[in-house]
């Protein structure tokens, strides 16, 4: 019988897995497939339940949770919701007869993963942190092919592709885009933007930082902040300002629009989740990270270096944050916009593998083998 799906693509949990998958979706529907031959499999109690809907994909969300890495009740109930869920993906994917299974990690990536083994379907895991996560060294034992980000993966069967990157990012024009983003978002043309985001669950450090920035530079007319806070800390929050007399502050609990965020920042000051990291490549934009301390095998501080090591960034370690030490950064940068062209320039040369469409076209030569 013939495949009523081309690819299920299949993680989550956080936007950092969503975003890619949707990426990849993209760009298989531009290489010629319709959207509703690609099908997402995702958890319920992931962002994707959020982001999926606004998308042309069909999708299915599964009852899977995460295995922590402390002792927690929880995690007695993860074996049984883990076997519920692949006999659940088994019955989607019989019906859907994919010829393709793409990972993406996480934890909603296992059911569907498993089932496809079990069906004998080829599986490509997609891996783009530098340091693999557990959902990815897993499943690439039997993965037909592993696309990474970087060289050098010790995943098995490793394919060099870059990242996936959403495909408005792989096709934006920051200079000629700028204009039109600031008007869609309400920004002064003249001032320096400086878009922050935390991740899409928000950072408290990051954002109290952020804060106490804007209160340092509270009489910089010549700056506007645009601050991704995350919706769990939008109640408590910073207070807005105007800009009329000194810095534009600007306080969002979800950003989506950040494509036009992209075009209209000067700099982005971020955590270094992997698909952060590839966007700011893709993107060439100039960043300030601050890599989360609590990431496994602090694989965010390894992500960091990637744009640091080439001058695309400036790394500052979490127990050297502070809103006096952002201050300094920022307003150096205001001060000495050649630096930051240079910064920018590095940050696209980084990205030119994420925007080669190498990680495609390996999709397509695994399907071709189902």
């Amino acid at each position: 019988m013939e495949p009523t799906a081309f690819a299920v693509i299949t993680g989550g949990g956080t936007s950092g897995h969503v975003l890619p998958a949707i990426a990849i979706a993209d760009a298989l529907v531009a290489n010629g497939h319709r959207p509703d031959e690609i099908v997402y499999i995702g958890a319920k109690r992931g962002i994707e339940t959020r982001l999926l809907p606004e998308t042309p994909y069909p999708h299915h969300f599964l009852d899977v949770i995460g295995l922590q890495r402390r002792i927690t009740a929880t995690n007695l109930l993860f074996p049984f919701k883990l076997l519920k869920a692949i006999a659940a993906a088994r019955v989607l994917l019989r019906a859907l007869r994919p010829a393709v299974v793409v990972s993406v990690g996480g934890y909603a990536s296992f059911p569907a993963t498993f089932a496809a083994r079990l069906r004998r379907i080829p599986i490509v895991v997609v891996s783009y942190d530098r340091i693999p996560g557990l959902a990815s060294r897993v499943s690439a034992r039997f993965a037909t092919a592993c696309a990474v980000a970087f060289d050098g993966s010790t995943l098995r069967r490793a394919h060099y592709t870059g990242a996936p990157v959403r495909r408005e990012l792989v096709l934006l024009d920051r200079r000629t885009q700028r204009i039109p983003a600031r008007e869609a978002l309400h920004i002064p043309l003249d001032r320096f933007v400086v878009a922050v985001f935390g991740g899409s669950l928000g950072s408290k450090v990051l954002n109290e930082s952020v804060a106490g920035m804007v209160d340092i530079l509270a009489d910089r007319g010549d700056i506007a902040v645009r601050h991704v806070v995350g919706d769990r800390f939008l109640a408590g929050a910073g207070a807005e300002r105007s800009g009329e007399r000194g810095i534009m502050y600007t306080v969002i609990g979800y950003e989506n629009q950040m494509v036009q965020v992209y075009a209209a920042a000067d700099l982005m000051v971020t955590r270094a989740g992997a698909s952060t990291i590839a966007e700011l490549a893709t993107a060439g934009m100039p960043a300030v990270i601050v890599p989360w301390a609590g990431s496994a095998d602090d694989h965010q501080t390894d992500n960091a270096r990637i744009l640091a090591s080439v001058g695309a960034a400036v790394v500052v370690p979490e127990n050297q944050l502070s809103a006096r030490a952002l201050a300094d950064i920022v307003v150096d940068l205001v001060d000495n916009p050649t630096s930051l062209e240079t910064m920018a320039a590095a940050a696209h040369h980084a990205g030119d593998a994420h925007r080669s469409g190498r990680l495609g076209a390996l999709i397509e030569r695994v399907a071709a083998q189902r």
